[in-house]
């Protein structure tokens, strides 16, 4: 500090107060803050890292030229963007995608609010029950998907396991068919895994919220002459709109990202072709990173539109409370 600062600091006690007070504040505020900082700075650098910085390495790919090992990255202004529409196996991955999806998604929920209708209405051993139903939540897709390839396999009758021997056995034989190797709906068949799989999580949910809804709600519906399903129709499932909405949102983003189900069903076959594996094929089988970045890009504008916008109505909605 300087001699002339000294003296006007000494000819102004008021200035000094106030940078002093200024500094003991500013520690005060640290000693807050600081440890916390520390704490959570090791998951800060990881992420910003392993998430955000091999995000944008994985963009900076997509807008290069590196189409194979021996090219250098360059940068061709999107053009990726618009020539993998151009390869034929590209529209038929996305349409396979969203027949998935749907089918997963609609599946998913129809299932869980149903189970969950079933056991708010006190069925004994519930406890048991819900052990049932989320103990397949708990196996890999890896695994789930080795034993539905067995469940669904598509052999002719004189060979069925699986479904196809079930439905002979039960004289259903005309039930029988090729399963995931039907080229016009075969996805809506892979789908059938993940809808078991995923089911006894959305029942969860749902059963969660049915608990929620107050019983004199209900009451007061009953008393003014509702019937059982006006109570749930016009007083239960209109208050479940948040938990509708939550799970449409994380089947949503699941659906669209699914690889190792599909991986241990079908492998990389044509008939069941999704974002996720053209990715692989793209990048280890045909060694183009540019496009497999390519398809990892849509997948993550696909994912962000869809989890983005609850994001902010989540946040709007806790505000508003």
């Amino acid at each position: 500090m300087t001699a002339s600062e000294e003296g006007l600091k000494a000819a102004d006690p008021g200035r000094r107060d106030a940078s002093e007070e200024h500094r003991s504040s500013f520690l005060r505020r640290a000693r807050r803050w600081l440890p916390g900082l520390l704490l959570v700075s090791p998951s800060i650098v990881a992420i910003g890292l392993f998430v955000y910085g091999l995000l944008f390495w994985n963009t900076r790919v997509a807008l290069s030229g590196k189409h194979d090992e021996v090219s250098e990255y360059g940068f061709d202004k999107g053009k990726n963007f618009v020539d993998l529409w151009d390869q034929p196996s590209w529209p038929g991955a996305v349409k396979h995608a969203l027949l998935f999806t749907a089918v997963f998604v609609v599946g998913a929920l129809l299932l869980g609010a149903f189970l969950a209708f079933l056991m708010d209405k006190g069925i004994r051993a519930e406890a048991g029950f819900r052990v049932v139903y989320l103990f397949p939540m708990a196996v890999s897709f890896i695994a789930s998907g080795v034993v539905w390839r067995w469940l669904m396999n598509p052999a002719p009758p004189e060979r069925a396991v699986g479904f196809n021997q079930l439905f002979d056995k039960l004289h259903l034989g005309f039930l029988a068919n090729d399963w995931w190797q039907n080229p016009d709906w075969g996805m809506a068949a892979m789908a059938l895994p993940a809808v078991w799989q995923m089911s006894g999580y959305v029942m969860a949910l749902y059963l969660a919220g049915f608990r929620s809804v107050p019983e004199d709600l209900r009451e007061a519906a009953r008393v003014d002459g509702a019937s059982e399903w006006k109570v749930y129709r016009y007083v239960v499932f209109p208050q479940l709109r948040p938990v509708t909405l939550s799970a449409l949102i994380i089947l949503g983003h699941i659906s669209l990202k699914v690889f190792d189900l599909i991986m241990a069903i079908a492998g990389k076959q044509i008939i069941t072709y999704v974002p996720a594996i053209a990715t692989y094929v793209e990048i280890f089988d045909r060694h183009d990173p540019a496009n497999g970045a390519t398809i990892a890009t849509y997948m993550l504008v696909a994912v962000a539109v869809l989890v983005i916008p609850y994001l902010v109505w989540s946040v709007r909605s806790e505000r508003t409370r």
